[in-house]
C-alpha cells in the first residue's frame, strides 16, 4: 500500500491542498501566522509577526515564482463590535460594518521576493516613515534601518515548524477522505464524507475508525477511495468492552520533525502607527501570490477580483512576467490567505474562492457551517460530561445536518456566537485593564489576526508561538457560562490533562499535543532551529 508524506495542509485552499492525491507540495501553501507584542521594549513597543509556509523545495531555500505579503492596519481599541442583542440581523450587521470599513482602506505592506542567488528582498510599502527596500541573505537574522530610524530585526529563512498538532485526529472528527484515502482534487466535493462530525468513534463507522491492523492509516499510509458512498447509518458512539469512548484524536504531533520557511519580522509599534497611543490593536495577516508566468500557477483559479486587479496593474500591456525580486501584484495570482487559525480549514472548507482576508461577505456562510459542525462536536461535548453552548435538542448521538437557510442554522448557534470566550486566568492582561474577550463570531469577521497591544497576544488576542489552538478553536463550542461540571469553561479546559485522565475515553489524552517538538527559542526570531 503506497506511503504518503507528512502535508502539512494546515489551513491551505484546494488548488494548492497536498492533502489530494494528485496535487504537489507548494511554496505557496500558507501555514500559520503568529503575532503577538514583543517582551523586548529596547525600541519601545514592538510586535511580533511570523508567517509560515510549506518548505518547498526544502526548508532555507526558497521559490523564485513567489511573492509573500505581511499586511498591517493598526486601529483604535474602540472597534465594531456585535452587541448584545441575540438575533442574526444584529450579527449580519456587525459583518456589514466591518465591510464598509475595510471596503477602501489601505493596509501598509511588506513584500518579499527571491532571486536565483536564495537571497531576498523585502519591499516595505505605505508604513508612515516611508518606503524602502532591502535585499537580504536568508537563514540570518539581519536588522534593517528605516527611514525614520527605527531598526527592524528580520528573519527569512528555514525553521522548526510551530504547528503542534494532531492533524489526522481532526480529519478524522470532520470524516474528511484526503487524510485516509486517495482523493483526486477533482473530487473534493466528496472530501468530508457524508458522516457527522464527532470527537468521539461512531459504531460501526468502519470508513473512518482506528484500524488496530492499520495503525498508521491515516498517518503515513492512504487506501484506495472505497467505491460505495461513505455514510453512516448507526445511532449511537463507539464504547469499549470497558465502557470507554474512543477518542478520534490520539495526542500526537503530527508535525514533529517537520520544517517550514517562515519570514519573521519585529518591528516597533511607532514604525506602525503614528499614533501608537490610541491605535492599540494592530490587525495583520499574510497572503501568498504565484507568478502567472510560472507553469505551477496553472491549477490555480482566476478570480473577478484579482483578474480586475491585474487589467488595473497593466499586466495585459505588460512584459512577460519574470522571477525574482519582482514586486508588482499584477503579474501573480493570489493564492492562499492566512489570518485566524483554523477558519479555512473548519467554516471555508478551504475553497479557493474564499482566499479573503475581509470575509464580510461569508457571514451566513460561517453560520450554517457553524451549525453543521456542532451537531457533532456538540453531542460528543455532552457525552464526556461536559455541555455544549450548541442547541443540538439533546441529541445522544452526533448527526450529520446542512442547513440551505442561515435562520435556521442560527436558532442553534446563536448562543456560541454570542457568547464571549473566557480565558483561563488573568495572565493576559498585563496592564490590568477592561478589556473584553471577544464573542465568537467577531473572531472569524475579519480573517485577520488582531494583536492586542495591551495584552500578552495570546489567542484571540493575537496568536503566541505557545497557544494550542486547535484545541481552542474546539472550545468554541463549549458553554463558556457552566459548561464544565456546573463551572464556567475556558478556551483551554481542552487542553487540560486532568480531565481526559478522568473522562469515560481511550485514549486518555489532550486532543493536541499541550508543546510543540522543540522549545521555543526566549530571542529573535523565536521559532526553532530546523531539523
Amino acid at each position: 500500500m503506497p506511503h504518503f508524506g507528512q502535508a502539512a495542509d494546515h489551513n491551505d485552499p484546494n488548488a494548492i491542498n497536498s492533502i489530494f492525491a494528485d496535487i504537489p507540495p507548494s511554496a505557496a501553501d500558507l501555514y500559520d501566522l503568529f503575532g503577538y507584542p514583543s517582551a523586548d521594549q529596547g525600541q519601545g513597543e514592538q510586535v511580533v509577526v511570523a508567517l509560515t509556509f510549506a518548505s518547498i523545495p526544502k526548508a532555507g531555500v526558497f521559490d523564485t515564482d513567489l511573492l509573500y505579503r505581511i499586511q498591517f492596519d493598526p486601529d483604535p481599541r474602540a472597534a465594531l463590535g456585535m452587541g448584545d442583542q441575540i438575533d442574526l440581523k444584529n450579527l449580519l450587521n456587525y459583518a456589514e460594518a466591518v465591510g464598509k470599513k475595510y471596503i477602501n482602506f489601505k493596509p501598509s505592506e511588506v513584500r518579499v521576493t527571491f532571486n536565483q542567488q536564495n537571497q531576498a528582498k523585502l519591499d516595505f510599502l505605505g508604513f508612515p516613515g516611508g518606503d524602502f527596500s532591502q535585499v537580504i541573505d536568508t537563514n540570518k537574522v539581519v536588522e534593517l534601518k528605516t527611514p525614520d530610524g527605527f531598526a527592524i530585526k528580520t528573519f527569512v529563512g528555514g525553521r522548526d515548524d510551530a504547528f503542534f498538532n494532531d492533524l489526522p485526529g481532526f480529519f478524522r472528527s470532520i470524516n474528511y477522505a484526503p487524510q485516509y484515502y486517495h482523493v483526486p482534487v477533482k473530487d473534493k466535493k466528496s472530501a468530508e464524507a457524508r458522516i457527522p462530525k464527532t470527537l468521539l468513534e461512531l459504531e460501526g463507522n468502519s470508513f473512518f475508525n482506528y484500524d488496530k491492523n492499520l495503525p498508521d492509516w491515516g498517518i503515513t499510509v492512504k487506501k484506495d477511495l472505497p467505491k460505495q458512498p461513505m455514510t453512516w447509518n448507526g445511532n449511537r458512539f463507539y464504547k469499549d468492552a470497558n465502557g470507554n469512548f474512543r477518542f478520534v484524536y490520539t495526542g500526537q504531533d503530527a508535525r514533529a520533525g517537520g520544517n517550514v520557511n517562515a519570514i519573521v519580522l519585529e518591528l516597533p509599534l511607532k514604525f506602525l502607527t503614528k499614533t501608537p497611543e490610541t491605535e492599540r490593536i494592530v490587525r495583520t495577516w499574510g497572503e501568498s501570490w504565484m507568478l502567472r508566468a510560472s507553469a505551477k500557477a496553472k491549477a490555480i483559479p482566476e478570480h473577478s477580483q484579482w483578474s480586475l486587479l491585474a487589467k488595473l496593474g497593466g499586466a495585459h500591456e505588460s512584459p512577460a512576467p519574470v522571477a525574482g525580486f519582482n514586486n508588482r501584484l499584477s503579474d501573480y495570482k493570489k493564492v492562499d490567505v492566512d489570518g485566524v487559525p483554523f477558519l479555512d480549514a473548519a467554516l471555508n472548507l478551504r475553497e479557493d474562492e474564499k482566499q479573503l482576508a475581509d470575509n464580510v461577505k461569508l457571514g451566513e456562510v460561517y453560520v450554517k457551517r457553524f451549525a453543521h459542525l456542532g451537531w457533532g462536536f456538540g453531542p460528543s461535548i455532552n457525552a464526556l460530561g461536559l455541555n455544549s453552548c450548541f442547541d443540538h435538542s439533546n441529541a445522544p448521538v452526533s448527526v450529520f445536518k446542512t442547513y440551505d437557510l442561515a435562520i435556521e442554522a442560527f436558532k442553534r448557534s446563536k448562543k456560541c456566537f454570542f457568547q464571549r470566550v473566557n480565558m483561563p486566568d488573568n495572565s493576559w492582561n498585563v496592564k490590568g485593564l477592561d478589556i473584553k474577550p471577544p464573542r465568537t463570531f467577531e473572531i472569524f469577521i475579519p480573517n485577520v489576526a488582531s494583536i492586542d497591544m495591551d495584552t500578552n497576544g495570546s489567542w484571540p488576542f493575537g496568536r503566541r508561538l505557545e497557544d494550542q489552538v486547535a484545541t481552542r478553536f474546539l472550545s468554541l463550542f463549549l458553554d463558556m457560562e457552566n459548561g464544565c461540571g456546573g463551572k464556567p469553561c475556558s478556551v483551554e479546559s481542552l487542553n487540560n490533562p486532568a480531565l481526559w485522565a478522568s473522562a469515560p475515553i481511550e485514549p486518555k489524552t489532550t486532543p493536541n499535543p499541550v508543546k510543540n517538538d522543540k522549545p521555543f527559542l526566549t530571542e529573535f526570531p523565536y521559532l526553532a532551529e530546523p531539523w
